[in-house]
């Protein structure tokens, strides 16, 4: 008698959204979730900070707070590792897949070339946050795939002026934001195969076009996608 084999479990899939403030990667985070559930995915959908009850405390007093670089970081942090415990490794356990607005390119960016805090140190607290034991050895989980929504200040800037009142990060001068965008470059540079960089100046469904092409690209979801954002 011939015993059935059984369908493979699907991998996880770690993808990330990273840009400015004001660069428009929060609007297609949905869209790629109902794109992926369509294709039979179980999604995760969070953020960074953020993403469970403490981390979000953790949120409040990033965003609301004044604080010197090291507490700031610390924090980032500290949420981070809370996220990760339970919620980002249980999912991609369970073979779903976690699409997170913001993670640690996101803390290199703000408090690394924002801030001009040591990148040294915010590398030790990656290790020490990020060690993954289902990854074996002494690895750290990174994103598979970081969506990253390049978009000029200046652009930014005139977009969040009419779109709400800034928190902390969002009311800081355009050469801040200059410096965090620079950030994002020389991440991109160091991890070429994991970023793809999307032209964020671009309107809602040309920006949809170049993700869902990335995406497919990859194997991650069909080629007709790109048209049903």
């Amino acid at each position: 008698m011939t015993t059935p084999h059984a369908t493979p479990a699907k991998a996880g899939l770690f993808i990330t959204f990273e840009g400015i403030d004001g660069a428009g990667k929060s609007s297609h985070i949905d869209a790629l979730a109902a794109a992926l559930r369509a294709q039979g995915r179980q999604v995760v959908v969070t953020r960074e900070p953020g993403g469970t009850p403490l981390a979000e405390k953790l949120r409040t007093l990033l965003l609301n707070d004044a604080m010197d670089p090291l507490t700031e970081a610390l924090l980032v942090f500290a949420g981070r590792r809370d996220h990760l415990r339970c919620v980002i490794e249980p999912a991609l356990a369970r073979g779903d897949v976690v699409l997170c607005d913001r993670f640690t390119d996101a803390t290199f960016a703000y408090q690394g070339a924002g801030r001009g805090f040591d990148v040294r140190l915010l590398s030790i607290l990656e290790h020490m946050a990020q060690a993954a034991p289902a990854l074996g050895g002494d690895s750290i989980r990174h994103p598979d795939l970081t969506l990253w929504f390049d978009l000029p200040p200046a652009d930014a800037a005139a977009r969040l002026a009419a779109a709400r009142t800034p928190d902390r990060f969002e009311s800081q001068p355009e050469d801040f934001f200059a410096r965090v965008a620079q950030g994002y470059a020389d991440r991109a540079a160091g991890a070429p195969a994991r970023f793809v960089r999307l032209d964020a100046r671009q309107e809602r469904g040309a920006v949809w076009a170049q993700l869902a092409a990335a995406l497919a690209e990859r194997g991650h979801l069909p080629a007709a996608a790109g048209a049903t954002a």
